[in-house]
């Protein structure tokens, strides 16, 4: 017997994130002169403002290691950003600084010895694999496109109280703007969901990744009005176009107390230790100059808002189910309406659905199913970034024609099925 046979049975079942992969697939498919329409990964279009990649030049030689909770400057930055542009009333003492929010995320819910994590499908990609690395329970809440993809608060109440075991904590990780749909809440909405999250006591991550891209109005936080209850994940890579940077935070609000702030603690210091000293520093340029963030932030909406815009409309007279994006940069369109049709070639499912488009017309969708969603439902994650970033200071006149070809081309082939 060699070795891989002798240790195959106790290996962690593990697959590599579907996001990451549709990227590699789409890389490869354009390294083959194939063409290629990259809706699959959501990374930014747009170029890191000059004056923050200059930061990062200039701190390359810093090379200690910082404190694991993170560059005080940093987290002091970050709480007047925050508390500025979006009415929070943070502390940077409850901050905790780390190489992405997604390793954060991962950190706050290994903190807990047994907790159960509870999850609206669709969702992001990570959450639930997380959860069963840490070893955690995970359950999903449907939600409808009635209800636009949201969560709603009698759903949530309904699922809390046929618990099995109510003393285990609960872990509700909820983004909003979202990832995969581009939904979001309104005020009455996050205040009837903080009602019944107050109510059964539920500890909510509330990843707000995408809350400084919103598109109109004010985007109303969870913390708002469950802020005992409420810990907040986001960082650089979404409103800063700093993906790859990987740096993120969380705000732990000092009534989940110091034991839980500490074990968030040690869990980052076992596994990241710290984030990069030259990316904190960095980053510390881009949380204080709020108002470069600003003029940044308005420029990228503006671009956002005219791609969703276009797709929205292009896919809904195509016959294609989808609701307008109000923040980030995805749509979440479902294929339902041609059930029938596309059984009829054998596609009964959304990952069949996306496989076939990326052959026959170049088109990257990630399936439903990615994301939560039974197989059957037909539907995908369109991540409407595939155009020039760089152009952010064209706002008036900007080229968007490699989106068009391929929204089109989307469009043509269910036309013809």
């Amino acid at each position: 017997m060699n070795i891989a046979n002798k240790i195959d049975d106790f290996v962690r079942p593990s697959k590599e994130s579907e996001t990451l992969l549709i990227n590699q697939i789409s890389l490869l498919r354009s390294n083959n002169k194939e063409e290629v329409f990259k809706f699959g990964f959501g990374q930014s279009p747009f170029p890191v403002p000059k004056q923050i990649s200059e930061s990062l030049a200039k701190s390359a030689y810093r090379k200690e290691y910082m404190s694991v909770q993170g560059h005080e400057p940093l987290r002091k930055a970050i709480a007047k950003l925050h508390n500025n542009l979006e009415g929070k009333n943070w502390q940077h003492e409850n901050i905790i600084i780390g190489s992405g929010s997604k390793i954060l995320i991962f950190s706050v819910m290994a903190a807990f010895e047994k907790a159960e994590v509870l999850l609206p499908a669709p969702s992001w990609v990570s959450y639930e694999p997380q959860a069963k690395l840490i070893g955690h329970p995970c359950h999903w809440i449907e939600t409808s496109f009635s209800d636009r993809w949201r969560l709603t608060p009698k759903a949530l109440d309904e699922y809390c109280k046929q618990r099995t075991d109510p003393s285990l904590p609960l872990l509700l990780v909820l983004n909003y703007p979202n990832n995969p749909t581009g939904q979001t809440f309104d005020e009455n909405e996050i205040k009837a969901l903080a009602k019944v999250m107050k109510k059964h006591k539920i500890i909510v991550i509330a990843d707000e990744i995408y809350s400084l891209l919103k598109f109109d109005k004010h985007q109303y936080s969870i913390a708002d009005y469950y802020p005992e209850g409420c810990i907040v994940s986001s960082g650089l890579s979404k409103w800063c176009g700093a993906g790859g940077w990987r740096l993120g935070f969380v705000y732990v609000p000092p009534q989940l107390g110091e034991k839980l702030f500490k074990a968030i603690i040690g869990v980052a210091s076992e596994t990241y230790s710290c984030a990069p000293s030259p990316i904190q520093v960095a980053a510390t340029t881009a949380y204080s100059d709020e108002k470069n963030a600003k003029d940044f932030l308005a420029k990228q909406i503006e671009l956002l808002l005219r791609v969703n815009n276009f797709c929205h409309m292009a896919l809904n007279k195509a016959g294609i189910k989808v609701h307008t994006g109000e923040g980030g940069f995805y749509l979440f369109p479902d294929f339902s309406n041609f059930k029938q049709k596309l059984e009829q070639r054998n596609i009964f499912s959304s990952s069949e659905l996306t496989a076939t488009l990326m052959d026959e017309t170049g088109v990257a969708l990630l399936p439903g199913s990615a994301f939560g969603m039974p197989e059957s439902s037909l539907t995908a994650r369109l991540a409407y970034v595939d155009f020039d970033g760089s152009q952010i200071d064209k706002v008036q006149n900007p080229d968007f024609e490699q989106m068009k070809k391929g929204i089109n081309k989307l469009c043509s082939w269910v036309s013809e099925l």
